[in-house]
């Protein structure tokens, strides 16, 4: 069955896609924590850096290998992979941009219930209540106390709201490209721009808001992220590993969303110009809004210890305490879930729609069976991190492995293909074909020798630091593998863990098997294309 051949209906709409798909729950949480936990100013050099050299880089050649994979009649990362090498086992390098959105999406959208849901329980004034139990009510909310703790269907439990994201996901996603997600951005980004400008106006006008400390003043407050600090901080590795990291994970780059993206694009629209609009998009979101709301507010009412801390811990124990003792709070409690829900439906949405194009593509599915197949997919691997919620274990060991490992790993295969396979040049004039802008000559060696050696390295440093505990030191090092490393091969394995592990495992051979069938499918096509042209 032949299916649907779908593109952009805008340059706008593929912008805002793609910033959709940036602009997440960590442009709003993740970075701010980061930037105060690490001095504020010597983070933002570090953050800065990764940007020039590992970020945009990565960007262009993800939007650059994408369309020219589209000009050749792919869409999916594996086929992409494939067309642009001419090798039929290379498509099994495009694998992981099918894995990582999909199994992504298997938390992201449980943590996208609890945006929506809380967002409900600020607008009927349960977070604004005096003496309310933040931590003990994001327990219970969330199931973090016992497996199955969160498995209720009320208006007041995350399994109501689950069920009602997770169906407006496919609902879009089921629209198509530029009637569900072109459409959903095209709306959604202003409005959440507009919401956020909203709350940093609110967080700017707060002055001193308790008297009786008079350091605990917005001044104050915005010196915690922005005053230069202590720039002896720039010799510590973790450092460096923390700010690369976000800027790899807030772009996008990786993922298998902008190479796919992309290749709906038309062979002479522009993609350096684009991308870096995206890019630019994502930044402004990520330090002009997220930067200036989240830390200073909680510094404000808190103090600096309240600044730094979980992601979870931040956003849904903290902020709702920082709005309660707001005027007005229970309507910027609100308004500021709902800005989160907004940012991560768009980036859910943009991770389902590669695993989409993938077997429509590769299986010849329709738009419903394919929706219908990555739907019960999906559900299954939802539903487990649902019910195993204790200690959100499920949630934190798919996020290690693939939504962080694995896209490591994706991100390093894609820049030394673009840069040493294909080769610089070659992936140089694609990259400005219709361009309105040209690339600074400088990157043509920061794209060849810089940014291939730093994932390397990262990815190096990252496993050895996260996973095998090692403490970044050539001169005294240690080693004492994390809980990621010993729940599955400990002394005393968490069964969770190795479940989950095992669920990922399965995933991985599914996947795999999909990509052979698929590539059997372009073999078919490859010989009769062949014998047309004879």
């Amino acid at each position: 069955m032949s299916y649907v051949k779908e593109a952009w209906s805008s340059r706008l709409g593929v912008i805002l896609a793609v910033a959709g798909s940036a602009v997440g729950l960590g442009n709003f949480l993740r970075f701010p924590g980061l930037a105060a936990k690490y001095g504020g100013g010597p983070f933002m050099v570090a953050y800065f850096v990764s940007l020039l050299l590992v970020g945009l880089p990565i960007c262009w050649a993800e939007w650059t290998m994408g369309r020219e994979g589209g000009a050749r009649g792919f869409h999916s990362s594996p086929g992409i992979f494939r067309a642009l090498l001419g090798k039929r086992w290379t498509q099994y390098l495009g694998l992981l941009g099918v894995l990582i959105p999909v199994g992504i999406y298997l938390y992201y959208v449980v943590i996208e219930a609890w945006c929506l849901g809380y967002a409900y329980e600020a607008a009927r004034g349960t977070l604004t209540q005096p003496g309310f139990d933040y931590a003990g009510f994001f327990a219970k909310y969330t199931g973090i106390a016992a497996d199955g703790g969160a498995f209720r269907f009320s208006p007041d439990s995350a399994g109501f709201w689950l069920a009602i994201v997770f169906g407006l996901n496919f609902y879009f996603i089921y629209r198509g490209l530029s009637k569900g997600i072109e459409k959903v951005c095209l709306y959604g980004m202003p409005l959440l721009i507009v919401i956020a400008l909203i709350i940093l106006a609110r967080v700017l006008t707060l002055g001193t808001p308790d008297p009786a400390h008079p350091e605990l003043n917005i001044d104050a407050a915005l010196g915690r992220m922005w005053n230069p600090g202590d720039w002896s901080a720039l010799r510590d590795p973790q450092l460096w590993l923390a700010a690369a990291g976000q800027i790899f994970f807030t772009l996008s780059v990786g993922f298998g969303v902008i190479i796919n993206y992309a290749s709906y694009l038309r062979r002479r629209d522009d993609v350096v110009l684009s991308g870096l609009t995206a890019t630019a998009a994502n930044e402004f979101c990520e330090v002009g809004l997220g930067g200036l709301i989240t830390v200073p507010a909680a510094y404000l009412f808190f103090g600096a210890a309240a600044s730094v801390g979980s992601v979870f811990g931040l956003a849904f124990n903290v902020l709702p305490a920082v709005f309660a003792h707001m005027p007005f709070g229970a309507f910027f409690a609100t308004l500021f879930f709902f800005l989160l829900f907004i940012a991560a439906i768009t980036s859910s949405l943009s991770i389902l729609q590669p695993g989409i194009a993938f077997l429509e593509e590769g299986l010849s599915l329709s738009r419903k069976a394919s929706v219908s197949l990555l739907g019960f997919v999906t559900g299954v691997g939802t539903l487990i991190v649902w019910w195993f919620s204790k200690d959100l274990k499920a949630i934190d060991t798919i996020d290690f492995w693939i939504g962080t490992v694995a896209i490591y790993v994706q991100g390093t295969i894609m820049i030394i293909v673009f840069s040493w396979v294909l080769g610089v040049e070659q992936g140089w004039k694609q990259a400005h074909e219709g361009a309105e802008i040209r690339i600074p000559a400088i990157f043509k060696p920061i794209l060849r020798y810089v940014t291939p050696t730093l994932l390397l390295l990262i990815l190096f440093a990252f496993v050895l630091s996260s996973a095998f505990g090692w403490n970044l030191s050539f001169s005294a090092p240690v080693f004492a593998p994390s809980s990621y490393v010993t729940d599955l091969f400990g002394d005393t394995p968490n069964p969770v863990a190795r479940f989950v592990a095992l669920f990922i495992v399965m995933l991985i051979l599914f996947t795999a098997l999909l990509v052979q069938l698929a590539g059997k499918k372009w073999d078919v096509r490859e010989e009769k294309k062949a014998v047309s042209v004879s």
